[in-house]
């Protein structure tokens, strides 16, 4: 749309002046200096502290990143959609920027290695409810939870959750899913028996396409 506004705008005449904008514009075209060759960053930065729950504050709003940089400095851009935080030049954290104020963004993955150790704070972690509303903790993995808790006692079979959870930074989540749902079929209710089901290569009959 600006496009072509900006096309529109070519044949337009200022007052009496006796040349178009796109006239006056090509004479001047060549006296501008070159584009630069790196991309210019167009978000707002800014330097937070990560507080004791493992979130940092941009525009009045909080967003997570992972537990390991609680007490440290990152670095922030903010841009129109989404915000991105740095430890030095590493990307440790990507949200989706909130739009209204006081609100909060939580990734699960971030307070794995917390949870891991507190297995108890799981079940009524805000991150866990956020993840279950956009479809990252799905259906599969609370029956398989609630089939490990039964057979473990809630701390260990919580625990062995966690555990699988964080394969989920090694493997593809279809992979997990897959080998989550083998092992609740076999009764197989630890994060070892989830990993190897979940690196089984498909057998020939499921990686057969389905006829047309």
């Amino acid at each position: 749309m600006i496009d072509r506004w900006d096309q529109e705008d070519d044949a337009r005449r200022i007052r009496s002046r006796p040349r178009t904008i796109g006239e006056y514009f090509a004479a001047e075209q060549p006296l501008l200096a070159p584009l630069p060759e790196e991309p210019v960053e167009t978000g707002r930065l800014s330097t937070p502290r990560v507080d004791r729950y493992s979130q940092i504050c941009a525009r009045a709003n909080r967003y997570s990143v992972p537990v390991r940089l609680i007490g440290r400095t990152v670095r922030v851009v903010l841009h129109a959609s989404e915000l991105v935080v740095y430890d030095g030049r590493e990307e440790v954290a990507r949200h989706e920027r909130l739009i209204a104020r006081n609100g909060s963004r939580l990734e699960l993955d971030h307070y794995l290695e917390a949870l891991i150790r507190k297995p108890g704070a799981l079940p009524g972690a805000t991150a866990l409810g956020q993840a279950r509303a956009v479809g990252r903790f799905t259906p599969m993995q609370d029956t398989w939870w609630y089939a490990a808790v039964k057979a473990h006692g809630e701390r260990d079979g919580t625990r062995a959750l966690i555990e699988v959870l964080l394969l989920g930074r090694h493997l593809p989540h279809e992979h997990l899913v897959t080998g989550l749902a083998a092992a609740l079929k076999t009764g197989a209710l630890t994060a070892d028996a989830v990993a190897l089901e979940a690196r089984k290569p498909a057998s020939p009959q499921a990686r057969k396409p389905a006829s047309p």
